[in-house]
Formats: C-alpha cells, sequence, structure tokens
C-alpha cells in the first residue's frame, strides 16, 4: 500500500518515480545505455582509485585529488543508476519514502562534496601552474588532506540539512516523483505542507555549495589560463590550453547545471527542464570526468604501462 492512515489524514509511504516516460518499446534501449554509461563510470574511477594507490609516481596533490574525485564519483553513480535500472528490470517504479530520502542524503551530499573538491583540485593546479616556486611548501601532505576533508565533510553536513527539511514535511496526496531519483524539488511539490522554506533554505545551501567553489574555479583556471599565455614554447601552450579547456568545460557544465536547477526560484522551473539538467550532473558528469582528469594524462599512461 502506497498510502496509510494516520490520526485521519493519508499518510504516503512509497512514492512512485516515473523516470523519462519512454514507451514500451525504448525501455529496453534505454537500459542498455544507462548500464552501459553505469559499467563505463564504475570501470574508469575503479580504474584512478588502483593506479593511484598502487602507482608511487602518482603520490601527489594532483592524483590525491583526483583518486578522492572518482572515489566520490563511484559513490555518486552508484546512489542513482543502479536503483534506476533495478526498475527498469523489474518495472517496478515504487520506491519507499525511507529509501527515497536515503537517495537523496547520499545523492545531495555527494553532489555538494564534488563542488568543494573540485574548487579544490582547481586551486591545487593554480599553484602548480602560477606559483611554481612555493607549491610544495604551500600544498603539503597536511593541507591535502584538510581540503579533502573539508570537501566531504561539508558536503555531507549541507546534504544532512536538507534531508532532514524535506523528510519532516508532510505527504498526503499525490506520490508520482516526476524524476528519476528523489530529488529534492520534486519531491516537495508532492507535499502537503507549505514548502516555501524548505524550498528557500534548500535553495540557499544550494548557492553556498556551488556559487563561492565555482568562482573559486573558474577564477583559478582564468589565472592559470594567463599564466599559461606567457609560455614560449607553442606546444606547450597548446598542451596546457588542451588541459584547461577541457576541465572548464566539465566544470561549467556540472555547475551550470546545478545552478539551474537548484539556485533558481525553484517554484519558476519546470520539472521537464529539470529532468534534462539532472542528466548532466547526475549521469554524464562522473562518466566524464576519468576521462577529462586522468584517461588523457601523460602520468596516467605511463601508469597503465607499468
Amino acid at each position: 500500500m502506497a498510502n496509510r492512515e494516520w490520526k485521519n489524514k493519508t499518510v504516503v509511504t512509497e512514492f512512485i518515480l516515473l523516470d523519462f516516460g519512454n514507451g514500451p518499446g525504448l525501455d529496453s534501449l534505454v537500459f542498455l545505455l544507462f548500464l552501459s554509461i553505469y559499467f563505463v563510470t564504475i570501470t574508469g574511477n575503479t580504474l584512478i582509485v588502483v593506479l593511484v594507490v598502487a602507482d608511487r609516481h602518482l603520490h601527489t596533490p594532483m592524483y590525491f585529488f583526483l583518486g578522492n574525485l572518482a572515489c566520490l564519483e563511484i559513490c555518486y553513480s552508484s546512489s542513482i543508476l543502479p536503483r534506476m535500472l533495478l526498475s527498469y528490470v523489474s518495472g517496478d517504479r515504487s520506491i519507499s519514502a525511507s529509501e527515497c530520502f536515503s537517495q537523496f542524503y547520499f545523492f545531495s551530499s555527494l553532489a555538494a562534496a564534488e563542488c568543494y573538491l573540485l574548487a579544490a583540485m582547481s586551486y591545487d593546479r593554480y599553484l602548480a601552474v602560477c606559483e611554481p616556486l612555493h607549491y610544495l611548501s604551500h600544498m603539503d601532505t597536511r593541507l591535502c588532506l584538510q581540503l579533502a576533508a573539508a570537501s566531504w565533510v561539508g558536503g555531507f553536513l549541507a546534504g544532512s540539512i536538507l534531508t532532514f527539511l524535506i523528510s519532516n514535511l508532510d505527504f498526503c496526496g499525490p506520490n508520482e516523483i516526476n524524476s528519476f531519483f528523489c530529488d529534492s524539488f520534486p519531491v516537495m511539490k508532492l507535499s502537503c505542507s507549505d514548502t516555501w522554506v524548505t524550498g528557500f533554505v534548500t535553495s540557499v545551501v544550494a548557492s553556498v555549495c556551488s556559487l563561492p567553489p565555482f568562482l573559486l574555479t573558474f577564477s583559478s583556471y582564468l589565472y592559470i589560463i594567463i599564466t599559461v599565455r606567457r609560455i614560449p614554447s607553442a606546444t606547450g601552450r597548446k598542451k596546457a590550453f588542451s588541459t584547461c579547456s577541457s576541465h572548464l568545460i566539465v566544470v561549467i557544465l556540472f555547475y551550470w547545471s546545478i545552478l539551474a536547477v537548484y539556485v533558481l526560484p525553484y517554484h519558476n522551473i519546470q520539472i521537464s527542464a529539470n529532468k534534462v539538467f539532472s542528466v548532466f550532473y547526475t549521469i554524464l558528469t562522473p562518466l566524464v570526468n576519468p576521462l577529462v582528469y586522468s584517461l588523457r594524462n601523460k602520468e596516467v599512461k605511463e601508469a597503465l604501462q607499468r
């Protein structure tokens, strides 16, 4: 039963995820697509974690952060895709309220942690390129551990606040979530409580978790590009620009989709548009991050050969 009576009021105990509204003939194709994406995401990020841990040549601040990012992407992708793939196999789109809030907790926590971690990585690259003489003295083991720990702790703190607010709303009406996972605003749309405060706090927390890291990341890469332009070697400039531009594209794609969904006033955003934006930061970003940040690097290729 999706609902139960409590003090003469119907309380929703499970939700229905509407996914992408595929036709019967498209379900198998969509399932194979997302299964392939999940397999590549897990394989690529696991490979990075193994290489960073096993190869002593990669025991540097840059690859320490990359290893953290790869580990985060494994957890991030696994918080959404396995449940969605299972629904395609079983045909059962239902999810209990407790499972729904748990999924949102891990997803939101990991998304916030990724924002902070991307900022830490950009700061590391800024020091390496723009302040090379002071890099080793500034980016020592202690600072690396502090930045990584702050990213994870800050992310899970933000996720805890949001999950507490959303899970304490009343749900007594429709139980169909117009999304492929338990996201904040689609879930809030189903609440019979006043969601203005929860929606406002969600936007504020999302702003705190995304805007400062985005500005720091963007500024770092801007300074890097300015510094790279002064490199006398044309080959060196081309290589550095290629790396920085690919990093910046992924960062902009990730932040742009998050800002569009969570920071803008939620009542003005169409749920169908949210679905499209959500695909970028929940499914595509964990897929392309290992390719953009690691597998194209010369050091990683050499580690694979060894």
